[in-house]
């Protein structure tokens, strides 16, 4: 039995999950947003990269404040010698995820 299926059996309903990675300015989980995506697994909404010019939250620690858990923050590697000042991915990521009850 998943996790789902053991919330929905226990609360007497579907539950969907819900997916947010928010990228911050720095390892701090309490930093400025600079990047983010969301995925709805209820069908609800289906928000898609650069629909918005503003994040879903400020900081990761305000979507901690609106009930999402946190699962994953990235490593923190340094960079290999001599490619400091290179531009790549975006390195401070943090996944969260919550249990949403369909009507």
């Amino acid at each position: 039995m998943t996790l789902t299926s053991t919330v929905a059996a226990t609360a007497g309903g579907t539950v969907r999950q819900q997916v947010l990675v928010l990228y911050t300015a720095t390892s701090a989980l309490d930093d400025r947003v600079v990047a983010w995506s969301n995925y709805d697994g209820t069908g609800r909404t289906h928000p898609t990269m650069g629909d918005s010019d503003e994040p879903p939250y400020p900081t990761g620690l305000a979507a901690l404040q609106d009930g999402w858990i946190l699962l994953q923050a990235s490593q923190l590697l340094p960079p290999a010698t001599g490619q400091e000042y290179d531009v790549s991915f975006l390195k401070h990521e943090f996944w969260f995820s919550r249990l949403v009850e369909l009507d």
